[in-house]
């Protein structure tokens, strides 16, 4: 029985190894076509590793089946991208659907958009969605209305913000290429790029489009030789008038509660630069800020840095954790009197960059839920008028951005939406330093695959096209611009089958109601959970 089990075992290898022999016969007793030899070096070096896999002691499938076993090893190596191009359906999110992508695709590339025959969603399905419109639609919403003004009462350069933008993204985490094609489709389209943590790099600078300066734990672009915040050099860059707007990143949605990561691989002389690191070594940021320490120094650290860009409206962005924490922030805005000029809600769903699995899968609020308790706080305790809400997490659709405004959001970012418009495939290797496309890669080889001047007109064609589509929602809902947009308007069918509007299912608070009520049991009759946070945040410690 044991001799049995192992010829069946080995049986592919023992094949192998006839036919080597055979082959060889023949070949030393006459000649033989190019075939033959071709096929006498490929059996002979599979029954070569197939001795070698028999005597090796650390993989058990090979030492079981010596040859076999590598066609799994194999298989299992082009397994997504089997699943990508053959047995992935159109609507498949892993993370984006093929439906999702190939509309970025036709948009990016001025193509048509139309699709014939009917919707392929299932609209009986729990968790569908759907815009109600007007008897009476409006007239046709101009493009350049499609725009936000950003800036408090202590904000002295406002900036007016497009409805739609990039996202955070790094020079570093995305090739110089790719931040050329995004920086010039931003100048195109008149819309901003987010620099990511990673600094202002000369290539978010060569076309001149505006731009978002996000500064992380790490203070890139305005650290000291330690690793602390630098004033002055802070100062410095955020007088740049190319610079509209400054965001102070707590935490972001790939990995909430976990510094950014920049592995070793992916650090060139230039980016080493611009960041101001060492070569060699994977550039982690801190999990926290070192320039504040509570709610209260965090408010003060806003107005610094508001005083220091002179006027220019400076916010943060965040992915919520637990709920006291993001109410400890409120309940300072309410003792300093200092309010950000804006917030970015970034969800959990999120994230170009890697991140370990169970920070991408199980840490952080997703973005809805987030960005509703964000507003919803700020209308409870007033200030929601003085600060605008912008928000990012699978963004790609113009019904994404009336979904999102209707949460609360007063403009939309989307990052992996514009990795597509300028050739992203989904490969999902972008921490590798290998990606197919030149779009996530500091391989100079690679990144040349990327045309910026081609991919900056793909980048501002899927800017235009998505808000030529977002104005003949709005248009058909009777409504002029997204500030309109309202809760009752969206529809969804909920888990039992029936059909509710966000209305009725979003957290909803009276403005000014956490000021002068119960808060216990405002919270305690729409989000349990939520009961007893507001009463344990304090403004003087996270």
């Amino acid at each position: 029985m044991k001799l049995s089990a192992f010829f069946h075992r080995h049986l592919v290898w023992q094949l192998c190894i006839v036919l080597t022999v055979f082959l060889a016969y023949l070949i030393l007793h006459e000649p033989q076509p190019i075939l033959a030899w071709f096929g006498l070096i490929l059996f002979s070096v599979l029954s070569l590793i197939g001795l070698l896999n028999l005597i090796q002691t650390k993989h058990a499938v090979l030492k079981n089946y010596p040859v076999a076993g590598l066609f799994r090893f194999w298989m299992e190596a082009i397994r997504p991208e089997i699943r990508q191009y053959l047995i992935e359906s159109d609507t498949d999110k892993v993370p984006f659907s093929r439906n999702q992508r190939a509309l970025v695709y036709q948009r990016a590339k001025d193509l048509s958009d139309q699709r014939a025959f009917g919707t392929l969603e299932n609209v009986y399905a729990a968790g569908y969605e759907w815009l109600s419109y007007a008897n009476q639609p409006s007239p046709h919403v101009p493009l350049k209305s499609l725009h936000v003004r950003v800036g408090g009462k202590a904000c002295t350069q406002p900036y007016d913000i497009s409805i739609f933008n990039i996202s955070a993204m790094s020079f570093g985490s995305l090739s110089a290429n790719a931040i050329l094609a995004l920086n010039k489709g931003a100048k195109l389209g008149g819309f901003a790029q987010d620099t990511g943590e990673g600094s202002v790099s000369p290539y978010h600078r060569k076309y001149g489009g505006d731009l978002i300066w996000e500064i992380g734990s790490g203070y890139f672009g305005c650290r000291t030789a330690t690793g602390q915040f630098d004033l002055p050099a802070f100062t410095q860059v955020a007088n740049d008038p190319q610079i509209k707007m400054i965001e102070i990143k707590l935490s972001q949605g790939a990995k909430p509660g976990h510094g950014g990561v920049l592995p070793a691989i992916k650090i060139t002389p230039e980016i080493a630069k611009t960041r101001d690191i060492p070569l060699g070594k994977d550039c982690i940021s801190p999990h926290r800020h070192s320039a504040f320490n509570s709610p209260i120094e965090f408010m003060h650290f806003i107005k610094q840095l508001r005083v220091s860009a002179n006027g220019k409206p400076v916010g943060f962005k965040l992915c919520i954790g637990q709920p006291e924490n993001w109410f400890a922030l409120v309940k300072a805005m309410l003792e300093t009197g200092i309010t950000p000029d804006f917030i970015v809600v970034d969800g959990s769903e999120g994230g170009t960059g890697s991140a370990p699995v169970e920070f991408i899968d199980h840490v952080g609020m997703p973005m809805r839920d987030a960005l509703r308790l964000i507003h919803s706080t700020l209308v409870g305790v007033n200030l929601r008028a003085q600060i605008r809400l912008g928000a990012a997490g699978k963004i790609i659709s113009a019904f994404d951005i009336i979904r999102t405004c209707a949460i609360g959001a007063d403009w939309c970012n989307s990052a992996r939406g514009f990795m597509f418009a300028i050739g992203c495939i989904q490969s999902r290797i972008c921490n590798t330093d290998r990606c197919p496309t030149g779009v996530a890669t500091q391989d100079q080889q690679r990144q040349k695959a990327l045309d910026p001047i081609d991919k900056g007109q793909r980048v501002y064609s899927f800017h235009q096209n998505t808000l030529h589509a977002l104005a003949n929602l709005l248009a058909a809902a009777s409504l002029k611009h997204t500030s309109e947009i309202t809760p009752n308007l969206i529809m969804r069918r909920n888990d039992n089958g029936h059909v509710e509007s966000f209305a009725t299912s979003l957290l909803s608070i009276e403005e000014g109601s956490l000021l002068t009520e119960n808060t216990t049991l405002i919270f305690a009759k729409q989000a349990p959970y939520l009961a007893d946070a507001w009463l344990d945040a304090n403004a003087h410690h996270w």
